[in-house]
This record gives C-alpha cells, sequence and structure tokens, in this order.
C-alpha cells in the first residue's frame, strides 16, 4: 500500500516536470518561432503646387476697440442724463442731456466753440456742421461749403424739428457735441445733477470697430508695416484674416496690462528695459475682416502677421522635406514605383499653412512626392 502510494506521488511529479516544461516552452522565445520582421513606417504622397508663400511672425495680443474719445461739454446747465457704459452712441443719438435736453452727437474732428447761426463767419466748423446735416438727409437744398448760408438755417431748422429739439435754425454753444465717428461709452466721467462748465468732461469711450492690439519689441517694428497681412486666431479657434492699420511711432512702457506679453513678432522677447523698469513695447493694431461679435473686451487672441511673402512659388508640405549633412534638404519624387530624391534649395517657411517654398532640379508643378502617413 505505502508502495503504491510512493510510485503514485512519484507519478504525479513527473507529469508536473512535463506540464512545467511545456510552459516554459510557450514562453521562451527560442521555442516560439523567429519574430515577424518590422514594417516599414507608412507613408503617402503630396503634390507640389504652385502658390503663394507668406513667412509670418507670432505675436499675442488683445481684442478690444479702436480709439480713445472724450467728449467735453461746451456750454453751461446741469447733467441731466447720461448714456449708458457699453452703449454706442452714433450720428444724431444723444451723447448725453443738459437741462432736459438732447445734445446730440455729430461727427467731426474739430470741437464746438462757438453758436451757428445766420451772419457767423465761414469756417470749417460750419462745414462740418453742414456734412453732418446731409449725412442725417437734409441736404438736398444745401452746399457743403463752410458758409452758413439761408439753406444751412432751413436744414438746421428741418433737423431740430425731427430730433424733437428747439426750432431756431441756430444751434447754441454747447447743444451739440463733435466726435471722429460713433462713441462706444466705456466711463462717466460725472454724475446726473452735476453743473456743466465749459471744458468739463462727461464722458468718455472708444470706437465701435473692433480691434486686436499688439505689443510689438522696438527691435521687430522695422519688421511690421502698415498694410501687412495678418492672420488672427480668436478665443474660440476660429481663425480671420486681418490687416495691420496701424503702428505707433512711440514706444512705450508696457506694464502688462495689455495682454501681449511674451509675444513679439518673430518670437523674441518684448524688448529692452528702459532704466531697469519695464520693457519698452510699441503698440500696433490689426483689424479684422468682418464683424466680431459675442467675444469679450481684453480677450487673448494669437496672431501670426506676415513678414515676407513670395508669389507663384512651388512648394511641399514642410513634412516632405529630408535633412541633408550640411543643412540641406531633398525631397523624394514619386512616380508610380519609381522613387527619385531630388537634392532642393528652400525659401520661405509658411508654418500656419505647413509648406515650405522649393526649388530644385527635375521638381515641377503636380509632381508628387513623399509624406509621413497616417499613423507613421
Amino acid at each position: 500500500m505505502k508502495r503504491r502510494r510512493q510510485a503514485a506521488v512519484a507519478g504525479g511529479l513527473v507529469l508536473i516536470g512535463v506540464a512545467a516544461v511545456s510552459g516554459w516552452a510557450l514562453f521562451d522565445g527560442s521555442a516560439a518561432g523567429p519574430e515577424p520582421a518590422a514594417t516599414a513606417p507608412a507613408t503617402a504622397t503630396a503634390p507640389v503646387t504652385r502658390t503663394d508663400v507668406a513667412q509670418r511672425s507670432p505675436a499675442n495680443g488683445t481684442l478690444g476697440h479702436a480709439g480713445g474719445y472724450d467728449l467735453v461739454a461746451a456750454g453751461q446747465g446741469t447733467i441731466t442724463r447720461l448714456p449708458a457704459v457699453g452703449q454706442v452712441v452714433k450720428r444724431g443719438d444723444a451723447a448725453y442731456e443738459v437741462d432736459g435736453r438732447r445734445v446730440p452727437l455729430l461727427y467731426g474732428t474739430r470741437a464746438v466753440w462757438r453758436t451757428f447761426r445766420l451772419g457767423m463767419s465761414d469756417g470749417s466748423d460750419v462745414r462740418q456742421l453742414e456734412t453732418n446735416l446731409t449725412a442725417l438727409g437734409y441736404g438736398d437744398a444745401l452746399t457743403v461749403d463752410g458758409h452758413f448760408s439761408y439753406a444751412t438755417y432751413w436744414a438746421v431748422r428741418r433737423w431740430q424739428d425731427d430730433a424733437h429739439l428747439p426750432v431756431t435754425g441756430t444751434v447754441p454753444l454747447g447743444r451739440i457735441v463733435f466726435a471722429p465717428g460713433a462713441v462706444r461709452i466705456t466711463g462717466r466721467d460725472v454724475k446726473a445733477g452735476t453743473p456743466v462748465h465749459p471744458g468739463l468732461l462727461v464722458v468718455h469711450g472708444s470706437s465701435d470697430r473692433r480691434v486686436v492690439t499688439v505689443q510689438l519689441s522696438p527691435a521687430d517694428t522695422p519688421k511690421v508695416h502698415v498694410g501687412d497681412d495678418a492672420i488672427v486666431t480668436l478665443p474660440d479657434g476660429t481663425s480671420r484674416r486681418g490687416t495691420v492699420t496701424a503702428v505707433s511711432a512711440v514706444a512705450s512702457s508696457s506694464n502688462g496690462d495689455s495682454g501681449a506679453s511674451g509675444g513679439s513678432p518673430g518670437g523674441g522677447s518684448s524688448g529692452g528695459s528702459s532704466g531697469g523698469g519695464s520693457p519698452s513695447v510699441v503698440p500696433a493694431t490689426v483689424t479684422v475682416d468682418g464683424a466680431l461679435h459675442g467675444y469679450l473686451d481684453q480677450a487673448q487672441v494669437q496672431v501670426q502677421i506676415t513678414s515676407d511673402e513670395h508669389k507663384n512659388v512651388l512648394a511641399v508640405p514642410i513634412v516632405a522635406l529630408r535633412a541633408l549633412p550640411g543643412g540641406r534638404y531633398e525631397v523624394v519624387v514619386v512616380d508610380g514605383a519609381t522613387r527619385r530624391h531630388v537634392p532642393v534649395e528652400t525659401g520661405l517657411f509658411d508654418e500656419t499653412n505647413g509648406v515650405a517654398e522649393v526649388s530644385g532640379a527635375g521638381l515641377t508643378e503636380g509632381a508628387h512626392v513623399e509624406v509621413p502617413g497616417a499613423g507613421s
């Protein structure tokens, strides 16, 4: 009986040993057969195109409104009503009220300094008034010539009647206010009930035109010019084309409020420090194509300003370029089953669109070059 137990135990150990050897064979690489050959990276092709290639400099920008306007009283009385902050006051709208009467906003760059009436001397302020009367629809019989004529007098009366103002044909000092254009109210400088005197700042604001402000390093300013194209990436990720419409001629000290720190065109620093203070910057304005609605003031945006552009040149995707020794490049031209290595000279790199300007012997528009495939 004892011998039968010993035999059974010995048999079990043999089975365990066999199983162990079999299991090792499953995990031993030498017993699993040859490893599969490594697969080559997937490739695809892209056409060589003839297009415009632009080199763009990145910058951070701040979304806001153009201009800064102060509406200053020219007469006397008491402020009885003020516009709301954020309200856009357009031509003919009330900029504020004095003694219960509207003080309309008209467009012009000259401030009011006298009463408009028959017998007054000619002047650019009269021309400014006549231009507004014409724009408001009262210029049928009016000649815009800077002379307050009887035609001007009757045009003023018709406007006053429609605007529910005292119909006198004259415009007393302080009963209109001029600004270069529509004013978006950003602040009220007095309260209702404040006595008015000439020179009193009543409200201030900006234009209603939305723009992007970029703070340039003085070293980068020569690269940026009025009229340069730009691409603006908005807070929601969409992109709009734009144009540089102003570059300041004066550098100022940056205090970090602009939201443009660390983002001057060319990717460099924000500029040198003046006397150990804040870095000096040069403000530039980019006007974006189309209307911009739904974005908060001072929202941060990304700007790509075109610093150079070559038109009607050959271009390939940047990823098609293969580096060679000595800082040179080549592309692989694919024609059916044939692959041909072609050295190329590179020009501008358009990182926004992912293409590079190239030229090389035998490289033509419509040829196909090798690029990394999906998942490679």
